[in-house]
């Protein structure tokens, strides 16, 4: 079994960063995207950023310039620099990852339990 955790969230005020990890753990031969998703209260989940396993990046209009999406490949570690929070920023942030599994033909996608983050006003 593949299981994802997302670690890092917590309480920051307006203009400060937050670093939040994504650490996949079981049988995995790579991780092909890996990508990171937020629900607000009372809104969709939102995809907003996303990366590769060659190191193509994507980003939200949102989060474009504030945020910054990594992989530590060795460590099958993703991980996200949150810079100049803003309170709408408030969500639960997922990691969703497209993984190889050793021994299993095909892709499959794993999700986090989500991790808070709270900008204060």
């Amino acid at each position: 079994q593949v299981q994802l955790v997302e670690s890092g969230g917590g309480l920051v005020q307006p203009g400060g960063s937050l670093r939040l990890s994504c650490v996949a753990s079981g049988s995995i031969l790579s991780i092909t995207i890996l990508g990171w998703y937020r629900q607000a209260p009372g809104k969709q989940r939102e995809l907003f950023a996303r990366i590769t396993s060659g190191g193509t990046t994507n980003y939200a209009d949102s989060v474009k310039g504030r945020f910054t999406i990594s992989q530590d490949n060795a460590k099958n570690t993703g991980l996200l620099q949150m810079n100049s929070l803003k309170p709408e920023d408030t969500a639960v942030y997922y990691c969703n990852a497209w993984v190889q599994n050793l021994g299993v033909v095909g892709l499959t996608d794993y999700w986090g339990p989500g991790t808070q983050v709270t900008v204060s006003s």
